[in-house]
C-alpha cells in the first residue's frame, strides 16, 4: 500500500487494519503535482461507459440533455474531463416527482428450497441480473442469519431495464449456483425522483492547459523557512509529517494562509511550490 492509499483508507477509517498502524491525529503529505494529479484535485473523469459520460456527451452534441434520476451526477464537483478536454457543467432541477424502486432479496440458507415460481442456475441469468448478482453470489463470507440475508439496489423499472428476469415482476423465486440453492424476493417502494437539465462548457482541450488554469489559480511559493519548518517538509516529501510540533503548526499556518483547491473543517488540499517544484499538499491539523 503506498502512502497515499495508506492516508486515504486511515483518514475514512477503512476496515482494514494494519499491524501498529493508528490514525496520526495530524499529517503533512507532500506529492509531486503532476498535470493529471492537479486535474483529479479539482475534476472528475467520466468513464466511457458511465451515466455521467452519455449525459455530458450528450450535452456537448445537442447543446443540452435531460435526465431522470433519485440523485444528482454532479453534487461534489462540476467540472468533468470527457475523451481527454474539459467542461463545465451545469445541472439544474427542473421537475420532481416519485418513481418505484425495487430490492431484491436473497436468503442465502433457506430451510425450503423448492421452487413456487420456478428456479434458474445464475450463468442463465440475463447480464443485468448477473451484474448486480455476482458480489453476493461469490462472496466467500456471506453474512447469514434468519429469512432473507441481504438485499441489492435495483432501482427503478427503466433504470433496469426490459431484460431483468426479478424487476419489475419477478419470473423466478429460487437461484442456483454451484449447487448452492437461494431464495429469491422482491420488494417495492416509492422514492422521490427529479428530472435534471444539463449543459456543457469546455473550459480547457486538455489535461495541460486544464492543469496551468489550475495552477494559475491556486499555486503559491512555500519560502522563507527555519530549518525546523523546512525539516518538516522535507520530510513530508521523504515520506509525511505526524509530530504535532511548534514546526509543524507554524507550516501549517503558512499553508493555510493561502487558498486551499479544498478545505475542511480538520483538512485540506493545497498546491504549491518549494524548491521550484510543484507539490499537492494534504494536511490533516
Amino acid at each position: 500500500m503506498n502512502r497515499r492509499s495508506l492516508l486515504a483508507a486511515l483518514a475514512t477509517g477503512a476496515a482494514t487494519v494494519l499491524a501498529g498502524c493508528g490514525h496520526p491525529s495530524v499529517v503533512l503529505d507532500l506529492n509531486e503535482a503532476t498535470d493529471d494529479d492537479v486535474a483529479d484535485e479539482v475534476s472528475m473523469n467520466a468513464d466511457p461507459d458511465s451515466e455521467e459520460y452519455d449525459v455530458v456527451a450528450s450535452a456537448i452534441e445537442n447543446g443540452t440533455a435531460t435526465r431522470r434520476g433519485r440523485y444528482e451526477l454532479f453534487d461534489r464537483t462540476d467540472t468533468v474531463r470527457v475523451d481527454g478536454a474539459f467542461y463545465e457543467v451545469t445541472e439544474t432541477r427542473v421537475a420532481s416527482s416519485e418513481v418505484t424502486v425495487y430490492e431484491v432479496l436473497l436468503d442465502l440458507d433457506p430451510e425450503d428450497t423448492t421452487p413456487e415460481l420456478g428456479e434458474i442456475a445464475f450463468d442463465d441469468l440475463p447480464e443485468t441480473d448477473r451484474k448486480r448478482l455476482e458480489r453476493i453470489v461469490t462472496e466467500a463470507d456471506p453474512p447469514l442469519g434468519d429469512g432473507y440475508d441481504i438485499g441489492v439496489d435495483y432501482g427503478s423499472a427503466e433504470e433496469v431495464g426490459n431484460d431483468s428476469v426479478f424487476v419489475p415482476d419477478r419470473e423466478y423465486d429460487v437461484l442456483v449456483y454451484e449447487g448452492e440453492r437461494y431464495r429469491v424476493a422482491v420488494e417495492s417502494r416509492t422514492a422521490p425522483e427529479a428530472e435534471y437539465r444539463y449543459e456543457a462548457s469546455e473550459v480547457a482541450p486538455d489535461v495541460e492547459t486544464f492543469a496551468d488554469r489550475v495552477r494559475d489559480r491556486y499555486l503559491f511559493v512555500l519560502a522563507g523557512l527555519s530549518d525546523a519548518e523546512r525539516e518538516v517538509v522535507e520530510e513530508s516529501i521523504d515520506g509525511a509529517y505526524f509530530e504535532d510540533d511548534d514546526a509543524f503548526r507554524s507550516v501549517v499556518d503558512r499553508i493555510r494562509d493561502h487558498d486551499a483547491i479544498r478545505e475542511d473543517d480538520f483538512d485540506g488540499t493545497w498546491l504549491l511550490e518549494y524548491e521550484g517544484a510543484a507539490y499537492l499538499a494534504y494536511v490533516e491539523w
